[in-house]
């Protein structure tokens, strides 16, 4: 008996600590920007200032659903979106905060528009603005 109880209770800890944290659109906007300068461009861009509760998450694997967007015709930026195209921020609907990179281990062929659920580990980019500020690397669709 007291052999079930141990192998019970390592089985437990072990999918508590192997498992992802799901995550909402309402916990990525808890980001502020502020103008930044780029010399590089000659502009200035959005810069974001992550909360701590979303510098706790960098690094970890995290799980979120979302629109899925292919706004690049050579399909090599792959986006999950809050909202579908029509309401993205690309449009003016929303931040920068309403969507994020996806990285992909295997190519996936999904449909723009389509509503995913992403697990990938999360990493947060202030600097390079040729990416977002939320990438989710390693990805897998569920």
């Amino acid at each position: 008996m007291k052999n079930k109880i141990i192998i019970i209770v390592f089985l437990l800890v072990s999918c508590i600590c192997f498992s992802q944290k799901d995550i909402t659109w309402e916990d990525l906007a808890k980001v502020t920007f502020t103008e930044k300068f780029f010399p590089a461009y000659g502009e200035n861009f959005l810069y974001p200032e992550f909360s701590e509760e979303i510098k706790s998450l960098e690094g970890k694997r995290v799980s979120i659903t979302g629109y899925f967007l292919n706004i690049d015709p050579k399909g090599e930026l792959l986006i999950l979106s809050k909202g579908p195209m029509a309401s993205c921020f690309f449009c003016g609907v929303g931040g920068p905060e309403t969507a994020m990179e996806l990285q992909f281990k295997t190519k996936k062929n999904f449909k723009t528009d389509t509503i995913i659920n992403v697990i990938g580990t999360l990493k947060l980019n202030a600097d390079d603005i040729e990416h977002f500020n939320y990438i989710l690397t390693d990805c897998d669709a569920l």
